[in-house]
């Protein structure tokens, strides 16, 4: 989390010195970022990997031409990962010279809190992502391709969710506002979603309701629409320490992409395969770029991931569980922003006072985190745990990320037959 130092709006001369430091290129006398840490990414990213190609290749029978177009996906995300960690320290040069930085408050007090971390990198990887999520069109779908109107929709979604979150981050919208705004980013996806609006009623529940599969219409789409709302807005306020927006979104992808496989291989549908399959082109490429963010953003920060980031993650992990018919277990693996936002409800419908920034105390002296009163779940770890360093706080929050997505997979295996 950044507090940012915005520029001065009232005009001033500008002494000529300045003005001929303004006239260089910006590769000279910028600041230069620290080096990405793959040394952390490349194991962390074969442990989510290894599993997903064991699957697709050797565990499950799936069609050579499926097969060939995940491949195809693989190699242009890896391609997108190696594109978003040269371009990051690029991009940061050119938002620090128009005074889009922040200083981390989370070291305020110390050296490495008057250091200027640049923001909204985010925009670095939307549009790489988008990039590779385009071409990649050019290899599996046809012209007269029955999933082509919904693909690009749900891109729509998603580059409409990018500009929003970037305008957010240079002009600093209200709460209220934003709540909103995912809102008008989901329109393309639903006005083009030509899909089924029936859910499946639970077993136990089939006598009271009196139908096995029940209609929603219109009600569905609405339905839609606020998971959209809540995958964005959720991302966004469970943060604040380095590497925990890119850190849950990459634990998040790597269990959509597990469980994609598993139903693909766990089917004998065609539909039902595609539209997993459909779910894995789109987030294949979001777990490769937030990799190469986080190989940036992990603790010590070189840069701030921004509000383009967290809406743009939300957005694109709403669009793979609508449009892979799994909304149901994305929310499971949403459960620590769920747990995040139901403790944060108080605040952020103002029935208590609720800061501009929910963070913990930072102690300059032991470099420790003391939990506050706030309600989020990172105060909340603080209290239940006791004091401790800004990085293993987040290693626990990211444990207990993965240990929820774990328990959706348990869960689903329990209740598999009797639940539906």
């Amino acid at each position: 989390m950044a507090t940012r130092r915005k520029p001065s709006s009232k005009p001033s001369e500008i002494p000529p010195e300045v003005r001929s430091e303004e006239a260089k290129p910006p590769h000279q006398d910028a600041p230069s970022l620290a080096p990405p840490k793959l040394g952390l990414i490349i194991p962390v990213a074969a442990a989510f990997f290894l599993p997903f190609f064991y699957l697709v290749f050797v565990t499950y029978q799936i069609e050579p031409d499926l097969r060939r177009s995940i491949a195809i996906n693989a190699a242009m995300s890896f391609g997108a990962f190696v594109l978003a960690v040269r371009m990051i320290p690029v991009a940061a040069r050119y938002v620090l010279r128009r005074n889009l930085y922040g200083f981390d408050i989370n070291k305020k007090g110390t050296p490495q809190g008057t250091i200027k971390v640049p923001e909204s990198l985010g925009i670095v990887i939307g549009i790489v992502y988008l990039v590779i999520a385009i071409l990649f069109q050019h290899f599996n779908f046809t012209s007269d391709s029955n999933w082509l109107v919904e693909y690009n929709a749900a891109l729509a979604s998603i580059c409409f969710m990018i500009l929003l979150g970037f305008v957010d981050d240079v002009l600093d919208v209200p709460w209220r506002a934003k709540l909103v705004l995912p809102s008008f980013a989901a329109l393309p996806l639903l006005m083009a979603y030509a899909g089924h609006t029936t859910i499946i009623i639970p077993k136990p529940l089939i006598q009271y309701v009196g139908a096995a599969v029940l209609d929603l219409g219109w009600i569905y789409k609405l339905y839609m629409g606020m998971l959209a709302v809540f995958c964005t807005n959720s991302i966004n306020i469970h943060a604040g320490l380095n590497g925990l927006e890119a850190g849950q979104t990459v634990v998040i992808s790597a269990a959509v992409l597990i469980h994609n496989v598993m139903q693909i291989g766990a089917s004998t549908d065609p539909e039902h395969q595609q539209a997993h399959a459909f779910s894995i082109y789109l987030v294949l490429p979001l777990l490769t770029t937030s990799l190469a963010l986080l190989s940036y953003n992990w603790y010590p920060s070189s840069v701030f991931v921004g509000d383009t980031y967290t809406y743009f993650a939300g957005m694109a992990l709403a669009v793979v569980g609508i449009l892979g018919h799994y909304s149901e277990t994305l929310l499971l693996f949403f459960l620590p922003q769920v747990l995040n936002f139901l403790y944060s409800c108080p605040q952020l419908f103002k029935i208590i006072p609720c800061p501009r920034h929910r963070l913990p105390r930072f102690d300059p002296q032991t470099g420790l985190l003391t939990g506050t009163k706030d309600g989020t779940l990172v105060n909340l770890f603080l209290r239940l745990f006791g004091r401790c360093t800004e990085q293993i706080l987040c290693i626990r929050l990211l444990i207990f990320q993965a240990l929820s997505c774990l328990l959706c997979f348990w869960l689903r295996h329990v209740l598999a037959g009797w639940y539906k």
